[in-house]
């Protein structure tokens, strides 16, 4: 038994645990090599205790948060305390032992106060290449084998000395190994900063206190969290979304189903109706269905309780074995980002129906998509591997628009800056701006999508993976509010020639080649035609909405005198009469777009 703390040192004391896992965040961000990392923030620190359960978390990716709550454990497993020294370093990117995809690396560090282990710290980062078929991920990968490095739990220092052999063989297996040894490099740097603050910690209070007050935080989390369940109606909800395709069988739409139950203080999440495992690499093991599980549970239900391992406590999930969201070994897992977000959507939409005025309109699919460019730039004869991230609209919310082309859900990343795009990488950013028409009209609108052209400057045969999302159907709106609009891109080749690209495909450019892409914008939420005509007007002046899109989804007439655009609210006031009658009364929950709505 840990010693009891009082409530005043119990809040200082979970005050530094969350300043120490982002610290450790920033260390990570400024040590690192890979515009991924340094620019995009496509990574992760967290704290856990000698059990392998979460103490804190930074402010940073919950696709991640949630896969180190399966992966450490599994670095625990095969390293047990009575085989671990100071300065040991540990690694971990397995998909079917508790990890994510294979460019994600985990790392855990040992914290010992005289001699026991009192903690880890631990961090996530995705690697900008770890070796496999194509440079970064591919889409069009039917094994695992094909996607690069398989690292079981390994020693990557040992008594604060590099492990030779390891550091060796992932040289050997990537094609930018500066970079990917330069970002564990910051991984390691990371977890250095947290031991070092966590043992100042227990300095400074006593070991008893910090690891009393880590139980009791634990346990508080899920009694306040389980308090806000309990609250919430006994009943089970049901939803389904879909995905494009699998980057293999493209004529094929991937079903997500889930049953959600509340259960006096318990959520259970029962995906059975899912589509089977794919052939392509949308497959998702299990510690992505907890990232999105957990992160829907944090945001909807438990925002501002203490993040640890007491908050997820209360989450049972059932995943059949072979389907999309538990394949069996070696299914391909590197898009497995899109197959976690469209999870999450899945959850959303369930938990509309037991907290309609907690749960936004589905977002454009939380980033609209990602693409890999990788080659030999003949500037420099020096290979290259990057990745650029395009974002997409946000679903409208209970009381406000959603946010144009943003990072949304599980993904909280950035998009690498145009200059430094432009600066280490044969390409030129010609266009980078918001997509008009693109969102979900409703009393709040969704938000944007984004248009983003990128030209091929120098080379041949730059190779392209390209990934989107909401290709096929729409971001759904609720309560009234229409869905977001598809997203779309092609390549227009310097001839003139323009190739369609259909969500999910690996590709070839070549110079003088252009990269168009068109992020779908957010559902919107409510009915249109109680949003205020002022309101719409600034939308039509700002290009968010043309005049022909005010008219026709929302009812408003705008004309122009004097080339000014102005409300013509007598003709608005009879066309929302007329449209009004000719709908009917909204009876539905969600509209999905192509006429399909769902009460």
């Amino acid at each position: 038994m840990h010693k009891q703390v009082d409530k005043i040192t119990l809040e200082v004391i979970y005050h530094r645990l969350v300043s120490i896992a982002d610290e450790m965040q920033h260390v990570l961000i400024r040590s690192s090599f890979s515009s991924i990392v340094k620019e995009a923030q496509d990574c992760t620190t967290a704290l856990f205790d000698a059990e392998a359960k979460t103490i804190a978390q930074a402010t940073s990716i919950p696709i991640h948060l949630g896969t180190l709550m399966e992966a450490i454990p599994q670095i625990i497993k095969q390293f047990p305390p009575s085989e671990t020294q100071e300065g040991d370093v540990y690694i971990f990117n397995d998909p079917y032992t508790g990890g994510t995809h294979l460019p994600d690396i985990a790392m855990a560090t040992p914290i010992i106060y005289k001699g026991e282990i009192v903690a880890y710290s631990t961090s996530m980062v995705h690697h900008q290449d770890i070796g496999g078929m194509k440079p970064g991920v591919s889409t069009s990968a039917t094994s695992m084998y094909q996607e690069g490095l398989n690292l079981p739990p390994v020693k990557f220092y040992e008594a604060g000395k590099p492990v030779k052999m390891i550091h060796d063989i992932i040289r050997n297996n990537v094609r930018i190994y500066n970079q990917v040894l330069g970002d564990l490099g910051g991984q390691v740097a990371a977890g250095n900063v947290g031991r070092l603050r966590i043992l100042e910690v227990i300095d400074e209070y006593g070991k008893e206190i910090v690891l009393g007050a880590i139980n009791q935080l634990m346990d508080y989390s899920e009694v306040s969290t389980r308090e806000e369940i309990k609250n919430l109606p006994n009943k089970t909800s049901y939803f389904v979304d879909w995905l494009d395709n699998d980057g293999v069988e493209l004529d094929k739409k991937i079903k997500f189903q889930v049953a959600l139950t509340i259960k006096k203080s318990d959520i259970i999440l029962d995906f059975t109706g899912s589509s089977p495992q794919v052939m392509g690499p949308l497959n998702c093991t299990s510690s992505g269905s907890l990232a999105a599980a957990a992160y829907a549970l944090r945001s909807i239900i438990a925002p501002l309780i203490p993040s640890n391992d007491g908050c997820f406590r209360v989450i049972q999930r059932i995943l059949p074995e072979g389907s999309i969201v538990n394949p069996k070994r070696p299914s391909p897992t590197g898009v497995r980002s899109s197959t976690i977000g469209r999870i999450a959507d899945t959850i959303f939409g369930a938990l509309i129906k037991i907290v309609p005025e907690r749960v936004a309109a589905c977002s454009g699919g939380g980033i609209g998509g990602v693409v890999y460019f990788g080659g030999t730039d003949p500037l420099t004869d020096k290979e290259y591997v990057f990745l650029d991230i395009f974002f997409a609209g946000q679903g409208a919310r209970p009381t406000k628009d959603g946010i144009d082309a943003i990072s949304q859900d599980v993904y909280n990343v950035r998009t690498v800056p145009a200059e430094s795009l432009e600066m280490n990488f044969p390409f030129r950013v010609l266009k980078a701006g918001l997509r008009e028409n693109s969102a979900g009209a409703g009393e709040y609108r969704g938000g944007l999508g984004m248009v983003k052209i990128l030209e091929f400057l120098r080379g041949r045969n730059a190779s392209v993976t390209f990934r989107g999302m909401r290709f096929y159907t729409q971001p759904w709106g609720i309560f009234g509010g229409l869905p977001g609009r598809n997203a779309k891109a092609f390549i227009l080749r310097k001839k003139g020639k323009k190739e369609i690209i259909l969500s999910n495909k690996d590709l070839i450019m070549n110079e003088g080649d252009q990269l168009h892409i068109f992020s779908p914008g957010g559902g919107g939420y409510g009915d249109p035609l109680k949003r205020n005509p002022e309101t719409v007007l600034r939308d039509v002046l700002d290009k968010r909405v043309s005049i022909k899109a005010a008219a026709d989804e929302y009812g408003v007439v705008i004309i122009e005198e004097d080339s000014k655009k102005k409300l013509d609210l007598e003709k608005t006031s009879e066309l929302r009469k007329n449209k009004a009658k000719v709908r009917g009364p909204i009876t539905w929950i969600y509209d999905r777009g192509g006429g399909e709505k769902e009460r």
